[in-house]
């Protein structure tokens, strides 16, 4: 069983993310296309494992634009939590958000960090390259010319 997933603490990190509270009540959550603004509601929910979950839902003409924000928001390292699209309980313009396992976490860190292999070698290469660049220059600033 997960640990409980507060509305309020979801609904927090995403207003700090720059997306709009709606605050809409249960009855206004079920159209997405509805609102004339772009934002989010949230709501709490139970899951099949009975653990209290938040459901997260996107609003407005660009819902899909906002379900993804909220999803990218969400899924940042400190925040910590797993967003589930495909949830019972959970329509289309919605997410269902509870707090990541220790091992969900690490499965996340180790993946974002294969993706990212190829771009911090190619970094750390241009690093190295431009440090021998500025030592040969300092060398011949200082009068020391390579004998080759």
């Amino acid at each position: 069983m997960s640990r409980t997933t507060r509305a309020h603490t979801i609904r927090e990190h995403l207003r700090k993310g720059g997306l709009t509270d709606l605050r809409l009540d249960v009855a206004k959550q079920r159209a997405p296309d509805e609102q004339e603004t772009d934002g989010f509601s949230v709501r709490q929910h139970k899951d099949e494992t009975g653990a209290l979950v938040v459901v997260a839902g996107a609003y407005g003409p660009n819902w899909l634009r906002t379900q993804a924000e909220i999803c990218g928001l969400l899924e940042r390292p400190f925040v910590r939590c797993v967003v589930l699209a495909e949830a019972p309980g959970v329509a289309d313009h919605e997410v269902l958000v509870r707090w990541g396992t220790a091992e969900e976490l690490r499965a996340r860190a180790h993946a974002q960090a294969a993706r990212q292999a190829e771009l911090v070698a190619q970094l750390r290469k241009q690093e190295a390259e431009q440090r021998a660049e500025a030592e040969r220059q300092a060398r011949e600033d200082a009068g020391q010319y390579g004998l080759f």
